[in-house]
């Protein structure tokens, strides 16, 4: 796991999905082999378990945006973080990326290794502040959608705080 920390200037919430997969080359992981619907990812971390779906994803050749608010898991401290994604994407390849609780300013990139379904490397005591959110983003090697990508963000909050990611 690569951990990168980054000081990016604010940007509106909305922007800052549509900037952080469309930093791809855009393109399809294989959608259609599944039914022609964008794939989920299934987050879970202490006890708690989530399905969090699509804000964009290129579906078919053709780039979608979903309308939707992203979850948000209380996590206890020092709790591993299991993101679980489609064999499509995992095919494809992704990285996670680390927002503040505004899903404003990236804090930092979590590379994840080729081929890899099923990711623990991220505690929830491993991001600074105690409210934040990892977007899960498939890489992109062709330029199918102009350059979107698949985008999946879920929020975090860990127990004890009061003030939840509000992206």
């Amino acid at each position: 796991m690569s951990w990168t920390r980054t000081t990016a200037a604010a940007a509106a919430g909305a922007v800052a999905l549509g900037l952080l997969a469309g930093c791809n080359a855009g393109g399809s992981s294989g959608a259609a082999d599944q039914g022609g619907t964008a794939p989920t990812v299934r987050v879970q971390a202490g006890t708690q378990q989530v399905t969090v779906q699509p804000t964009q994803y290129c579906l078919d050749g053709s780039g979608e945006r979903y309308a939707g608010t992203p979850p948000v898991v209380e996590v206890p401290a020092d709790s591993t973080i299991a993101l679980t994604v489609s064999d499509a994407v995992a095919e494809q390849g992704w990285s996670v990326q680390v927002f503040d609780d505004q899903l404003q300013e990236r804090l930092g990139d979590v590379d994840v290794e080729d081929g890899t379904r099923v990711f623990t490397g991220i505690n929830s005591s491993d991001v600074v502040p105690a409210s934040f959110y990892l977007v899960v983003v498939e890489d992109s090697d062709d330029d199918t959608c102009n350059g979107l990508s698949g985008a999946w963000p879920v929020g975090f909050i860990r127990a004890g705080d009061t003030a939840a990611p509000t992206g």
